[in-house]
């Protein structure tokens, strides 16, 4: 019998949350299978957002925070479905940039907002940082995003995908160029019982040319950064803000079993 490195009832409970969404979310998968269509409304108060699903994912995950976005009726809120059988995450950021641009000319405005979930948050960042996407992209907001590379589940390395998310790869590499000028605003959320991280804090996005700010969520695991209304608040407090500090961190995360 070996020893054990004691779990706190922190972790116990961040555990017990995210299998209690991911069944959930698995009930729920089918119906964001469908890549939505989106609809015109100009007139917005505040620019339209899109949402960045991840890996294997789709839109379905962020039923929580489109309703909280979309309240009152100040910002169309739409998710962009990449292809589940997607192997490049700059083709993924490639096809980020035409939907984009479709959001800017339906809703008449020059800037939209990108809200991604661990991998979509890459995509994100890519488009803003490598393919000129600074000039549409008013604020990036990524959920439990491997900024520097995780090293988690090293058996999934024959997927492509996975092995550009890897931190020695050639894709974290570009990440890591200068960025000189970026006039995206970044704000990362990110949790210490985010089992998908490794090392936890790769979830930081930390780049000398990025105006980049780190928000640590208490208490919760990874799926759960996507689907907490504590953290939807949140994000919505940091689309709210046009100013350097984007939003205080959910203080009430720690406490939801």
């Amino acid at each position: 019998m070996g020893l054990g490195v004691p779990v706190s009832g922190a972790a116990v409970r961040a555990g017990v949350l995210e299998a209690v969404l991911f069944g959930a979310h698995l009930l729920h998968y089918p119906t964001g299978v469908r890549q939505e269509r989106g609809l015109a409304e100009p007139g917005a108060a505040r620019p339209g957002v899109l949402l960045l699903h991840g890996f294997s994912d789709n839109r379905s995950v962020f039923v929580v925070l489109r309703r909280t976005l979309a309240a009152g009726g100040l910002r169309q809120v739409e998710a962009y479905n990449y292809s589940p059988f997607t192997r490049d995450l700059r083709s993924a950021a490639r096809g980020l940039a035409r939907r984009v641009e479709e959001l800017c000319e339906r809703t008449g405005r020059e800037q939209v907002d990108l809200v991604g979930h661990s991998l979509g948050g890459l995509v994100g960042r890519y488009y803003v940082q490598r393919l000129g996407g600074d000039s549409r992209v008013r604020t990036l907001v990524t959920l439990g995003t491997p900024h520097s590379g995780t090293r988690v589940a090293p058996f999934m390395d024959a997927h492509p995908l996975v092995r550009q998310v890897r931190p020695g790869s050639a894709v974290m590499a570009e990440l890591r160029a200068p960025a000189p000028g970026c006039r995206t605003r970044c704000v990362a959320f990110w949790s210490e019982f985010d089992e998908l991280m490794d090392p936890t804090g790769t979830a930081r996005l930390e780049h000398p040319d990025l105006q980049a700010e780190n928000i640590l969520v208490t208490g919760i695991g990874h799926l759960a950064l996507a689907a907490h209304p504590a953290v939807a608040a949140a994000v919505r407090r940091a689309l709210d803000l046009p100013g350097p500090r984007a939003a205080e961190p959910p203080s009430d995360t720690a406490s939801v079993a």
